[in-house]
């Protein structure tokens, strides 16, 4: 979010003409944000950092009456968002009425707003977390509400804030949405792939496994994904980040491959099933589901 923002009328202010305002787009050192405005430099490649990018260009164009919210504000709190368009910048007004006007740029919500549920971060005003996780929960659907609750939960959201929060938003559209998210949000979700699979396992009617299940084995403790004791099966969801993150340095990935196929090896030898999946799985968690199903022990 440290990239400077300007915009076409700073530049005529302080004597540029548009030739040379061209110039430095041909050669790089700007780039337009979108029409009228520019960044230093190239735009980031990472959508989220460029929905900020959006978010502060959209708060300088307000009168200052608008903070950023729903999924732009959960951008710049730096929570996970997945599956949500990040084309339009979502913004509020306090109004004593719950509304919206939604243009090309910007989506315009008019709520109530008190004092504690705005905060300022990196420079941009926004609705604090609790109240960015319900209004982002109030539209979205299920999963994707889901994945923002857990990140919000895992940052360090107190359950206290966000049900009153909820409270506040009493009789709004979508709070009983909002309200089944944040009841089902866990902070025990570590990534977005392990929220998405909460949800398909919940969906898939399968017992509510435990998260981050310890595995004892051979003097050391195995911290896997999802956990069914009664059952004796634990599952893993494969996403390539996990293992970047498992990368020491000058560790390649597939060290660090042999390594998670040696933990899962004992994980067995401790008389546990093992169950995998991946991103590819989630989209028909089905046959997922069913093998879940075949490895769990007669209880």
């Amino acid at each position: 979010m440290g990239q400077e923002l300007h915009r076409a009328d700073e530049f005529r202010a302080a004597g540029y003409t548009a030739d040379e305002v061209r110039r430095m787009l041909r050669s790089g050192a700007l780039t337009t944000l979108r029409r009228g405005v520019y960044v230093e430099g190239a735009q980031p490649d990472d959508l989220a950092a460029r929905h900020a990018l959006l978010v502060r260009a959209a708060l300088t164009e307000l009168d200052g009456s608008a903070v950023a919210s729903h999924v732009s504000a959960a951008i710049v709190h730096g929570l996970s968002v997945w599956g949500l368009s990040l084309d339009v910048v979502q913004v509020t007004r306090d109004r004593s009425r719950s509304g919206a006007r939604c243009g090309t740029r910007v989506h315009m919500h008019s709520a109530p707003l008190t004092d504690d549920e705005i905060v300022v971060v990196d420079g941009i005003a926004c609705t604090c977390v609790a109240r960015t996780v319900v209004d982002l929960s109030r539209e979205a659907p299920f999963e994707q509400a889901v994945v923002c609750a857990d990140a919000a939960l895992r940052a360090g959201l107190e359950r206290p804030a966000l049900d009153a929060a909820l409270r506040r938003a009493r009789g709004w559209p979508g709070v009983p949405a909002a309200r089944r998210a944040a009841t089902f949000g866990h902070g025990g979700s570590e990534s977005v792939g392990e929220s998405r699979s909460r949800v398909a396992i919940a969906l898939a009617r399968l017992p509510t496994p435990t998260l981050q299940w310890p595995v004892p084995y051979g003097g050391s403790t195995a911290y896997t994904d999802f956990g069914w004791s009664r059952q004796r099966t634990v599952g893993e969801f494969d996403g390539k980040v996990k293992y970047g993150r498992a990368l020491r340095p000058g560790q390649d990935v597939g060290e660090v491959v042999y390594a998670e196929k040696l933990r899962e090896d004992a994980i067995r030898s401790e008389d546990w099933e093992v169950v995998r999946w991946t991103w590819a799985d989630l989209r028909d968690f089905g046959p997922t589901a069913a093998r879940i199903r075949s490895r769990f022990r007669t209880v």
